[in-house]
């Protein structure tokens, strides 16, 4: 059984620094990652790390779903009710904005699957984990919730975590927030609960941000579609 101390000792190793945010309660408290068993069993549960891929939609399937919006029928309707009367002009002028309309709309649906597929990219990175007592190197898709990340200067965080333990750890969290200026990480305990990313001294790293200075030790809390990321690719 491994202890905060122990793994301190290996994150020191990623930037030759003391991983002095630890209270003698933690460090001193026996720690260990999962079971290679364990991690199987909640995989199997929960799926892989990553973001589930939409169904590619063609063109026509896209303007089919727009076309059968109320306001979109409302207009053709309004459309064919000015050309039975008589007024071309006005028909051929509020059908050409529906036609301008559905090709933006095409667009941006077409720009969010884009969009969608690089946050996929972006969720899946490497990971060094603590298992079976030791430090293994996975595929980020295979991360589970419980697992204990070793976070490092450069790595993109593989899924969403709270910090158990850290030296100077700052994340690079603008491709969530916006925000261009990495922010400072504290450190919590397992109890902690989740927060929304932004700002600093909060206890969490969150999937596909990097991880600019520092380095520490966190628990897995959500993957996949649940973390911040893939909430982000919900809303899309």
């Amino acid at each position: 059984m491994l202890t905060f101390a122990a793994l301190s000792r290996y994150a020191r190793h990623i930037t030759s620094g003391e991983c002095t945010n630890m209270n003698a309660t933690q460090q001193a408290a026996p720690l260990s990652g999962l079971t290679s068993t364990q991690a199987q069993q909640r995989l199997a549960e929960s799926g892989y790390n990553e973001l589930t891929p939409p169904q590619p939609r063609r063109l026509y399937q896209i303007a089919t779903e727009i076309l059968q919006e109320p306001m979109f029928l409302l207009l053709l309707a309004a459309g064919g009710i000015y050309l039975l009367l008589g007024s071309r002009e006005d028909a051929l002028m509020l059908l050409g904005f529906v036609v301008v309309i559905i090709a933006i709309t095409v667009f941006q649906a077409q720009k969010s699957e884009k969009v969608l597929e690089a946050l996929r990219d972006l969720s899946s990175p490497r990971a060094r984990v603590m298992r079976d007592d030791r430090v293994q190197h996975i595929a980020g898709r295979e991360v589970v919730t419980g697992d204990m990340l070793l976070l490092g200067e450069g790595d993109r965080v593989a899924a969403d975590a709270v910090v158990l333990g850290c030296n100077d750890l700052f994340a690079d969290e603008s491709m969530l927030t916006g925000e261009s200026a990495p922010v400072r990480k504290s450190v919590g305990n397992p109890d902690t609960p989740p927060l929304e990313p932004g700002g600093d001294d909060q206890p969490f790293v969150y999937a596909g941000t990097v991880l600019v200075q520092g380095s520490g030790i966190g628990r897995v809390i959500a993957t996949g579609r649940a973390s911040a990321i893939g909430q982000i690719g919900k809303s899309l």
